[in-house]
């Protein structure tokens, strides 16, 4: 635990240290604050919720998240600092839950900043705190598999581009399963069961579920299941790696 607390540590100074944290932030918060109050026309609804803010998330999810994710291994490969950080006293399984962690906790940060959105529906209205509250689990939650998935990409390859550009294709499958479209495409010949089958890889699906307050343990579950699946990948991809 120790080392994983370590890395943990040195990888979001590494973050901080960079201008690259600040723009993302920024990034973030500004496009959030597009997509709720134009996009979403949040003044428009006349409702005291966060849905016009939390719909998009997996969209934004979508190109932002891999973009922090490339640099967490290919930029060890291409530096050559991945066997410097091989020899030290800390496992390959240490390395990426540590790494892993931190892009996670910097993903949090960004989504904590938001805050000021939610105060403004408060100040506004009377919304349901506790449904909110649970869309923002379940946002981190998703961030998480996002994360995972990215990290994964990002050992395979040398080049952060590439890495971020398999883990866009990657993470938009796993978003586009569960979308109306898809589902009707396979509505009117795939019996129910695959259906619920496809539908179920989604993270719209899951996320969906959570943003509405409807806490289910299947949910959970699911994305953690998608995490460690993901990051026990990443191990046996560093150590295919290390071993050629």
């Amino acid at each position: 635990m120790r080392n994983i607390i370590a890395i943990t540590k040195r990888e979001l100074y590494g973050y901080f240290s960079t201008p690259v944290a600040y723009v993302f932030i920024v990034i973030f918060l500004f496009m959030t604050g597009i997509f709720t109050f134009y996009v979403g026309s949040f003044y428009e609804r006349n409702q005291a919720d966060l849905d016009p803010f939390f719909n998009f998330h997996p969209w934004l999810y979508l190109f932002l998240l891999p973009a922090i994710a490339m640099r967490l291994w290919s930029e060890e490969r291409k530096s050559g600092t991945i066997e410097l950080l091989m020899t030290l006293p800390v496992t390959i399984t240490e390395a990426v839950v540590g790494k892993f962690v931190a892009a996670w906790l910097f993903s949090a940060v960004a989504l904590v900043l938001s805050f000021p959105i939610w105060i403004t529906v408060n100040y506004l209205g009377d919304p349901d705190n506790t449904v909110i509250l649970s869309a923002y689990t379940g946002s981190l939650l998703m961030a998480g598999g996002f994360l995972a998935i990215g990290s994964c990409v990002s050992a395979l390859t040398r080049s952060q581009v590439i890495a971020f550009v398999i883990s866009v294709v990657i993470c938009f499958l796993f978003v586009l399963s569960g979308f109306p479209m898809v589902l009707n495409v396979f509505q009117s010949w795939a019996p129910q069961a695959l259906i619920d089958a496809v539908a179920s890889f989604s993270f719209l699906t899951h996320f969906s579920a959570i943003s509405k307050g409807v806490i289910d343990l299947r949910d959970i579950v699911y994305f953690a299941v998608l995490i460690v699946f993901w990051l026990y990948a990443t191990v046996v991809v560093i150590d295919m790696k290390k071993g050629g």
